[in-house]
């Protein structure tokens, strides 16, 4: 209800200074004025002199009648005459004061020398206009033009100052409170919204709806068309294969949804993923290429270190190798055989020099030699 209240107010605060001024001195003028405003009416040029005149409202209500030398009666108090310029004024105007004003002027004898007749139309001036834009899908803006109050309301648009011409307009003209414009149109935009009482402008910087056109030819086939920019994968070649899940290449089948779309929502709602694994993979390959030349580094240092215990010279203690044998004592034929248990095995330490002398003995040796080093 204040709300309303409010409205009302500043309707009236907005009609009550609008003052509109006529030419009725032509037989057959059409006149303006604003509900709560004020309009002047230029009857005559001058009604010094005249016998007699009268001014009528659709003949039938006398508004003042005014002899010569005799003070103007007015029927109300809204109006006013002033008879040095034969200008008619009416205040607080009314809906209901629109309609028929007839203007007589008797001579004398009481002739009617002069009939004209003036149309007064009162209108609601505009209290106000708004703008409201909105994207299409394929990039193209619809703008409407929206103004509170004002009978019979016209519209007009200009871009940066100018017309707008039809290669900026896709649907509508400059004449109507909604147009749609084109894809790449962008800068500022005004609606004039105006009567016979009132004219409003409402101005609002535009930008375009962040499509670019391509035209190009991908796998074979041309492609010309807007599509939005930071979802484009059309005539771009494949930098990262995407990533899709089978449950959401199950989803895009039971929904129709492509491939194409599913890749944008997840670029929409993951805006960060991507970058994160940029970063990891980044840090895997400095990360493996570290330990690869440290393994390389680690090998090279065991090789010289091999290589040098090789060429390092024999000890002298070399010369001289410890060999264990193993020695058996048999007897000659034809001698007793001792028992098995008599017989003992000796197992010695036989040192060598480089030729090792011949047994002397008639008994045969016979050894199994191991060398240790």
């Amino acid at each position: 209800m204040e709300a309303v209240l409010g409205l009302c107010l500043m309707l009236l605060r907005v009609s009550h200074g609008v003052e509109t001024q006529c030419d009725g001195r032509q037989d057959g003028a059409q006149c303006y004025g604003a509900v709560g405003g004020t309009v002047a009416l230029q009857l005559m040029d001058s009604a010094v002199g005249l016998f007699r005149y009268s001014w009528k409202f659709n003949n039938t209500k006398t508004i003042f009648t005014r002899r010569k030398n005799t003070p103007v009666n007015l029927t109300d108090d809204r109006y006013s005459f002033t008879p040095s310029n034969g200008t008619f004024r009416m205040n607080n105007l009314r809906r209901s004061d629109g309609g028929e004003y007839t203007l007589n002027i008797f001579d004398s004898n009481g002739t009617n020398t002069e009939k004209r007749t003036l149309q007064l139309v009162v209108q609601a001036p505009v209290s106000s206009v708004r703008l409201v834009s909105e994207c299409l899908s394929q990039g193209e803006m619809r703008v409407s033009c929206l103004s509170e109050g004002g009978d019979s309301p016209q519209y007009s648009w200009t871009l940066d100052g100018h017309t707008l011409t039809d290669a900026e307009l896709l649907t509508g003209h400059n004449e109507t409170n909604n147009i749609t414009l084109k894809q790449h149109v962008s800068g500022r935009l005004a609606c004039s919204v105006r009567n016979h009482v009132s004219d409003v402008l409402k101005q609002q910087m535009i930008s375009t709806c962040g499509f670019t056109f391509i035209n190009c030819t991908s796998d074979g086939k041309h492609i010309s068309q807007w599509v939005f920019a930071a979802n484009n994968t059309l005539c771009i070649e494949p930098t990262t294969a995407s990533i899709t899940s089978p449950e959401s290449s199950t989803m895009g089948k039971e929904t129709g949804l492509t491939e194409s779309s599913t890749f944008t929502a997840f670029n929409q709602t993951m805006p960060n993923t991507r970058s994160n694994l940029q970063w990891y993979i980044m840090m895997a390959g400095v990360l493996g290429a570290l330990v690869f030349f440290l393994v390389v580094g680690t090998t090279a240092v065991v090789c010289i270190q091999k290589k040098k215990k090789t060429n390092l010279p024999k000890e002298e203690t070399d010369e001289q190798e410890l060999t264990y044998a193993d020695v058996r004592i048999l007897q000659r034929q034809g001698l007793q055989v001792k028992q098995r248990e008599e017989v003992e095995v000796e197992y010695g330490q036989v040192k060598f020099s480089e030729r090792p002398q011949q047994i002397a003995d008639d008994d045969s040796v016979y050894a199994k030699v191991r060398k240790n080093r």
